[in-house]
């Protein structure tokens, strides 16, 4: 299973971007997948998460910001963020988690730079 983000960058506040994940291989079933992000110097911290078959889960300090979707077909997750804010700043990981052979996969981070 490989995890490949993109869709970091620079940007000013209030702007805008989307990250992307494309998910190669058999995540397994059930499983959750989602983003999580890790600022300079703070532990990482869940943005987003969904149950397959169900729930989403959003970080308090994203909600009614970003937004999550899974294209199927594509096999990529997105993570459309608005109204960024300097506290936005981080590296953000893609991840699924195979909730029946309790395995975990992580992308390999985008960066994304919130200025303000």
């Amino acid at each position: 299973v490989q995890l490949q983000a993109s869709g970091g960058g620079l940007v000013q506040a209030g702007g805008s971007l989307r990250l992307s994940c494309a998910v190669s291989g058999d995540i397994g079933s059930p499983n959750v997948m989602g983003w999580y992000r890790q600022a300079p110097g703070k532990q990482r911290e869940l943005v987003v998460r969904i149950l397959s078959g169900g729930s989403t889960t959003y970080g308090d300090s994203v909600k009614g910001r970003f937004t999550f979707s899974v294209d199927s077909a594509e096999r990529t997750m997105y993570l459309q963020m608005n109204s960024l804010n300097p506290e936005d700043t981080a590296v953000y990981y893609c991840a699924a988690h195979d909730l029946k052979r309790a395995n975990i996969y992580w992308g390999q981070g985008t960066e994304v730079t919130v200025s303000s």
